[in-house]
């Protein structure tokens, strides 16, 4: 299975306050690339997130603002092409919003909740936060809330569930128009 998965961290509640994004490409069932970035919102930082994810308005001083970041990763967001998150909603709103508060077109793509994959494949489970489904599947997680740890969890959710399940996950994905 080709795919990708991303993570956002946001500065605050606000869908255009990203300060950070991660992509974790799947080629064959692999982790082959892996991208990180911390991004310069154009907003304040609660202390809320910041407690989160542990990103402070300082560290992103000299950060890209999010326009320098999609020149890099935007080809890899096309309508053949699936990306996965875990959480979707959340991370697929904050990319839409950034996208619109910069008014850069959107892109349309399949994406691929592995919240929703995983509430349908392990309904024991005591939740499906990322951290529980990553412990519960073996799968490492040594930073969770840092947008490159938890990308590459939700990829290496979508393998393990590939993996055991065939084409099962797929069923789920979500055309975005």
């Amino acid at each position: 299975m080709n795919f990708i998965s991303m993570d956002f961290e946001t500065a605050n509640h606000e869908k255009h306050s990203a300060v950070s994004i991660a992509i974790a490409v799947v080629r064959d069932n692999k982790i082959v690339d892996e991208f990180y970035s911390l991004i310069k919102p154009e907003t304040y930082f609660s202390s809320r997130n910041t407690a989160v994810h542990g990103i402070e308005k300082s560290d992103v001083t000299n950060a890209p603002k999010f326009p320098e970041v999609w020149a890099k990763i935007s080809p890899l967001f096309t309508e053949d092409k699936l990306v996965v998150a875990h959480n979707a909603s959340f991370d697929n709103s904050v990319l839409k919003g950034t996208l619109a508060y910069y008014n850069i077109e959107e892109p349309h793509y399949m994406l691929l909740d592995t919240v929703r994959t995983s509430r349908k494949l392990f309904p024991k489970f005591e939740n499906h936060k990322l951290n529980t489904v990553a412990q519960n599947l073996g799968i490492s997680l040594n930073h969770h809330h840092n947008a490159l740890d938890d990308a590459v969890a939700a990829a290496n959710i979508l393998i393990y569930q590939q993996t055991h399940f065939g084409d099962e996950p797929l069923k789920y994905f979500i055309k975005q128009k």
